[in-house]
């Protein structure tokens, strides 16, 4: 269970969330809640390219909620699962204005790992952005817990994974992810530095988003167009680098 308490900072323009360590987790903008202010979880948005309507999302790590706040707003279609193994991090969701839980939103105190182990649900998408004071917990980036993901995905479904960039415990995080997913995952690092978005699911899922990349990016709502324009040429090279994929399209 964790022991770090989390640690509101505020000035006239936003309000963030940390651990006891310095590294702000999440940061909503005052005037506007439901944007997403830091880079690396617009990145993660990149799955609107693969998925662009889900029926389900589970979102493992809560925060201050952007990601949620974000997605609740603009995929009104969509059901939300959160899974926050903090029970003082839920009882900040007043004060990051985060929708209290209804027909479409639940939020539950528990593990993520071991929630994905027992569901019996399958999702749409996976969101994984579970750090804590220390980092990213072992429990969520494990062999056993990429494959309970691939196992709780639908069969075009998409997981995607905050994970810190370049380190060696980074590098061997993505080879456990690619064991899981048999090689079909996305890194994109984010630019703002330190973190690094892994996007895994089937291979044909990402040969048909490599085929068809600026036909999707058109169809793409202009809120999200404007989320996604840092990161979407970023995502588009980590298409191109994937070995079972044609090079030079």
């Amino acid at each position: 269970m964790p022991t770090d308490p989390p640690r509101l900072h505020s000035n006239s323009q936003t309000l963030s969330l940390s651990f006891t360590s310095s590294l702000i987790q999440s940061s909503m903008r005052l005037a506007a809640p439901d944007e997403l202010v830091l880079d690396y979880t617009r990145a993660m948005m990149g799955f609107l390219l693969a998925q662009p309507a889900p029926r389900s999302v589970l979102m493992i790590g809560l925060g201050g909620g952007s990601m949620l706040k974000y997605l609740h707003r603009h995929l009104p279609e969509t059901t939300f699962t959160v899974v926050e193994i903090s029970q003082a991090v839920i009882d900040l969701r007043n004060a990051f204005l985060i929708p209290p839980d209804s027909d479409r939103l639940s939020t539950l105190c528990d593990d993520g790992a071991r929630f994905l182990r027992h569901t019996t649900q399958r999702f749409d998408v996976i969101l994984v952005d579970g750090f804590d004071g220390s980092g990213l917990p072992p429990a969520l980036s494990s062999r056993r817990f990429y494959e309970d993901a691939r196992r709780a995905l639908a069969d075009d479904g998409v997981l995607v994974a905050n994970v810190q960039a370049d380190t060696a415990r980074s590098r061997e995080i993505q080879q456990r992810l690619r064991r899981a997913f048999d090689g079909a995952v996305l890194a994109v690092e984010s630019d703002e530095g330190g973190n690094e978005v892994l996007l895994a699911g089937a291979l044909t899922g990402w040969q048909a988003l490599h085929a068809a990349f600026e036909a999707r990016w058109q169809a793409l709502e202009a809120v999200h167009q404007a989320t996604l324009s840092a990161s979407s040429t970023r995502l588009e090279r980590a298409l191109r680098r994937l070995p079972q994929l044609p090079q030079g399209l």
